[in-house]
């Protein structure tokens, strides 16, 4: 059966389509005879009550940046409730625009529409906070604005990662040791002088061998992950920040930590996740729009955009099934 999918995304034209998760959840709907509409966050509105959008009518090509990859048809006004899904694929920072964008769109689901992720689930799930909802599966941890209990954290576990929570792509994260004469000027420069949260770990020194991206469809976790290795002299493992992707088979130890979280994702509608794991540690997990689709793909001769529309198809039949 086709479907209208609808997605929004920051602007498609600054994307790199080798590598864009969205481009390859595009393509993949394309492929199915599925009709592809196209919104910025900025194209969403409520009217009487009910979810619109300025939409614009989308065709893709898996095709270089240097070519013609996509084509818009008309736009025009459409109620989000004549599209049967909606992806959420808007980057952070998760800030108050991007909180307005899930009030509308879960009006839409309201109205009937399969929203992925889940909107309300974005707004409760903090990319880096999620993960201490899973005690077992994080490193020592520390949340907090108040500059004595970081420096106190520092001292004990002697070498920290301190990152802020609203940021993606390892931005803005901080290596700290316990003898870095800057902790303090660091940790003011983060918290605004004490008034924003931050986050502490200490520091994973398997890191070196890749901050890894578990992608997890509906709680179950693709076969493969993409190791991100540090560039020299760096300890971000992140492609954004410039480190390289290698593929590696799950090992067991990243099964289990796939299977605390499982049942957390499916009640909360996750759809589709990428959890970052170091070493024996789940660092972060990522709900709002996890990447590496398109290295996972090349690597190993995968289809994981395939596997998640084979998922939310089978949403949509056993919905239609037991309307009947």
């Amino acid at each position: 059966m086709a479907y209208r999918v609808g997605i929004v995304m920051d602007p498609i034209s600054g994307i790199k389509p080798h590598k864009d998760s969205s481009f390859a959840m595009l393509l993949e709907a394309q492929r199915r005879g599925h009709e592809l509409v196209y919104m910025q966050p900025e194209d969403l509105y409520l009217k009487n009550g009910q979810a619109y959008a300025i939409a614009s009518e989308l065709k893709v090509w898996d095709r270089s940046i240097e070519e013609q990859f996509y084509g818009f048809g008309a736009s025009h006004d459409i109620a989000l409730n004549t599209l049967d899904i909606i992806l959420i694929r808007q980057d952070p920072p998760f800030n108050n625009d991007y909180l307005y964008s899930t009030h509308i769109l879960e009006q839409a689901e309201a109205e009937g529409v399969l929203v992925v992720n889940k909107p309300q689930s974005l707004r409760d799930a903090n990319e880096k906070l999620f993960a201490s909802w899973f005690p077992e599966c994080i490193p020592p941890t520390l949340v907090t604005a108040n500059a004595d209990k970081l420096k106190e954290f520092v001292q004990t576990h002697l070498d920290t990662i301190l990152k802020p929570l609203d940021a993606m792509g390892g931005a803005s994260i901080f290596r700290v040791r316990n003898d870095d004469p800057n902790i303090s000027v660091i940790i003011e420069t983060m918290t605004g002088h004490g008034r924003h949260h931050i986050m502490a770990q200490t520091y994973l020194p398997e890191i070196k061998a890749g901050d890894k991206r578990i992608l997890l469809i509906n709680g179950e976790p693709i076969d493969y992950t993409l190791a991100r290795i540090p560039a020299e002299g760096e300890t971000r493992g992140n492609i954004a920040a410039g480190g390289t992707g290698v593929g590696m088979e799950i090992t067991a130890r990243e099964r289990w930590l796939c299977e605390q979280i499982a049942p957390t994702l499916k009640a909360k509608g996750l759809f589709f996740v990428g959890l970052d794991v170091i070493g024996d540690y789940i660092t972060e997990i990522n709900v709002t729009s996890p990447t590496c689709i398109r290295e996972l793909d090349s690597q190993f001769n995968l289809n994981i955009a395939g596997t998640l529309f084979d998922c939310l198809e089978a949403e949509l039949e056993a919905e239609l099934a037991s309307n009947r």
